[in-house]
């Protein structure tokens, strides 16, 4: 692995941790400032990943557009309509802004647009998921017993992750089915970031094997 790469690496599991603690929203600190730091935080994190990806950006005019490169563009403009979103509204709920009467709306654009945020940035993991593996030498040996135990933990930790999508109301989050974010403080924090980690394995397993059937249907196609 370069330092390129250990730096891209670094970022990311930073990122992702990060990502994952700010969907408790303000509950897990003892100042909303916090909350709002640490987002003003991803987001400088997410401008420094950008930048380490120029390339790809710059290609985005060049060549052809096979199914999963769509996919890859959809997700990735996913994360980038929402990170602006979540910024926007944030910033219009922030402690240095003057209360306004864009208030309601801000609060209702930031917990949809962090809830579909959470959901493509799951699918951009699991699109890359393949060369992460690769840098860190996963899947050399092991032999079959562990490729079996590996896809029969995977599998249970995604149940887990359909099941905690389902208890936690994450979809009515998406849709502004709820309109006030709702955390069990007596089920503890440690339980909703386990749940939120399994919907993370469930969207980017769901995003990583339906880039692999792509492929191979654009592969089949072309023969």
């Amino acid at each position: 692995m370069t330092k390129t790469q250990r730096i891209r690496m670094t970022l990311d599991i930073v990122m992702t941790l990060l990502s994952v603690a700010l969907m408790g929203g303000t509950v897990l600190f003892p100042s909303d400032k916090v909350h709002q730091v640490l987002g003003m935080v991803l987001l400088a994190l997410w401008a420094a990943h950008v930048a380490l990806n120029r390339r790809w950006c710059a290609s985005l005019c060049k060549g052809a557009y096979p199914p999963y490169r769509v996919m890859q563009l959809f997700v990735n403009a996913g994360i980038g309509v929402c990170a602006l979103l979540v910024a926007a509204s944030g910033m219009l709920m922030a402690w240095f802004v003057p209360v306004s009467s864009a208030i309601g709306f801000a609060r209702a654009a930031h917990l949809a647009g962090s809830h579909w945020y959470y959901l493509f940035m799951c699918a951009h993991i699991g699109m890359h998921a393949g060369q992460m593996a690769a840098r860190l030498g996963a899947g050399r040996g092991g032999g079959r017993k562990k490729t079996l135990a590996l896809r029969i933990a995977l599998a249970l930790v995604c149940v887990y992750g359909a099941y905690a999508f389902a208890r936690r109301g994450v979809w009515e989050y998406l849709f502004l089915r709820r309109h006030f974010f709702f955390l069990d403080v007596e089920s503890g924090y440690a339980l909703f970031a386990a749940d939120y980690v399994a919907m993370l394995v469930l969207f980017a397993a769901a995003a990583h094997y339906a880039g692999r059937v792509l492929v191979r249907l654009a592969n089949r196609t072309r023969r």
